[in-house]
């Protein structure tokens, strides 16, 4: 695969696959029953859009998207630049202020994917109201090849925060390396999450490794 089309290739190959075809089949169903899916289905791989694999240098992994309306954008976390902040990603930027010292107020995280982050949820739909409607209908191998391919590679930072993350661990091999902490939301944010220092630690990984480190600022 030409490094620069990865991400394309890999996407035109699955989509072929019976697994794949049951997503696809899931999705029309539920549009067609009068549910609203989110993210806007043009945005359902924004992160590997936005994060190149040969860039790649840190993996995030969420756990499906914001399920309330025009919320989610396609990255885990994310919202749009002037969207109301929601709790998870809230706490995010009080452990980042905590342990970096950077203050940020804009939700859009697509600064972080164009350095390198990818802000990888376990599954990339979600219906309205409905959190983990779609945690079972195929996304989760469709994200297990994701992680797989971008592991192989060596030297890639994961952090992995709360259960749903830390199902990918057995995928990860001994040459990556793995930050694990609470999830950041409201319930548990507070065990384990807060202190966690993994924005710091991140870039020390990656100064070691002679790689940028990365502005968690998002501008």
């Amino acid at each position: 695969m030409e490094e620069e089309n990865f991400w394309n290739n890999f996407l035109e190959q699955e989509f072929k696959k019976n697994y794949f075809k049951s997503i696809k089949k899931r999705l029309v169903d539920d549009n067609n029953s009068g549910k609203k899916i989110h993210p806007n289905p043009s945005q359902f791989f924004k992160s590997l859009e936005l994060c190149k694999f040969e860039t790649t240098k840190i993996v995030i992994v969420g756990q499906d998207p914001y399920h309330s309306p025009n919320t989610a954008n396609g990255l885990a976390f994310s919202v749009g630049r002037n969207h109301k902040l929601p709790p998870s990603l809230r706490n995010i930027f009080i452990e980042i202020e905590n342990d970096l010292a950077i203050s940020n107020t804009n939700g859009d995280l697509s600064h972080w994917a164009k350095q390198g982050v990818m802000l990888l949820n376990t599954s990339l739909s979600v219906v309205e109201g409905n959190p983990g409607s779609h945690s079972k209908i195929g996304w989760e191998l469709f994200t297990d090849k994701v992680v797989s391919l971008i592991q192989a590679k060596g030297n890639i930072i994961f952090m992995l925060w709360g259960n749903h993350a830390k199902q990918k661990k057995d995928l990860i091999c001994e040459k990556n390396f793995i930050l694990e902490a609470a999830h950041p939301s409201p319930l548990s944010a507070s065990s384990g999450f807060f202190g966690c220092k993994h924005f710091s630690k991140a870039n020390e990984i990656l100064k070691s490794i002679n790689q940028t480190t990365i502005d968690w600022q998002t501008g």
